[in-house]
């Protein structure tokens, strides 16, 4: 990739075209290209990070993931910078705060979902030691890397998320459906689901060899 990225610039000067593959959903939305590029699959460690996708799935429901992401910021700013531990002390003052807020989809049962997901989000770092330790184990710390030829190919839901969502839902989370959750483990990389002639997909699996090399997810 590095030196692709060093051979552009003549490419560009001898006049050949630069066309990257990428998956179709994207394409539409300059910020939606930006996010697949360089978001979507890559595999996330971070707690604060896991919590921010959690929060913006769970608000993606009935709607298109685009209108998420261009409200994004507003979610960052509303809900402090999506840490979890003031999330989870938000009150009733707060809930009417969010109610007005024009940043986010002003939505009362996805607001008091999001604050109580964020208590039992807590609850599983202190008994897990993290988020990350919790729902990493489902695929026993190591992404699945699916290849698909076609997004028509690309599931809904599977197994793993209809497990994962019985297990948060019997923890008390809520508004964190089957497909919801495979829609999570998509963001985090959990799961790889860039079609295989997509140029993410390759990177994505780079990305797990050279962890492998090191050290294991």
């Amino acid at each position: 990739m590095a030196k692709l990225i060093k051979l552009i610039p003549l490419m560009l000067f001898w006049g050949w075209s630069i066309v990257m593959k990428r998956c179709s959903w994207c394409e539409k939305d300059e910020l939606y290209i930006k996010y697949h590029d360089e978001e979507w699959g890559v595999p996330v460690f971070d707690d604060r990070k896991q919590f921010e996708f959690l929060v913006l799935e769970s608000a993606q429901a009935g709607l298109s993931w685009l209108t998420i992401l261009k409200k994004r910021e507003g979610y960052r700013k509303a809900y402090d910078g999506f840490d979890p531990s003031k999330v989870a002390k938000h009150d009733e003052r707060k809930v009417a705060e969010l109610m007005n807020c024009d940043g986010i989809i002003r939505n009362e049962r996805k607001i008091r979902a999001s604050i109580n997901n964020a208590q039992r989000f807590i609850e599983i770092q202190k008994e897990f030691g993290s988020f990350c330790n919790y729902i990493w184990r489902f695929v026993d710390y190591k992404p699945i890397m699916n290849s698909w030829k076609s997004e028509s190919e690309i599931p809904a839901k599977t197994k793993l998320s209809e497990e994962i969502s019985k297990d948060l839902k019997n923890r008390g989370f809520q508004l964190l459906g089957p497909i919801i959750v495979y829609s999570h483990l998509q963001a985090t990389g959990l799961v790889n689901d860039h079609i295989v002639d997509c140029f993410r997909y390759k990177q994505i699996c780079e990305m797990r060899k050279e962890k492998n090399n090191g050290q294991s997810f």
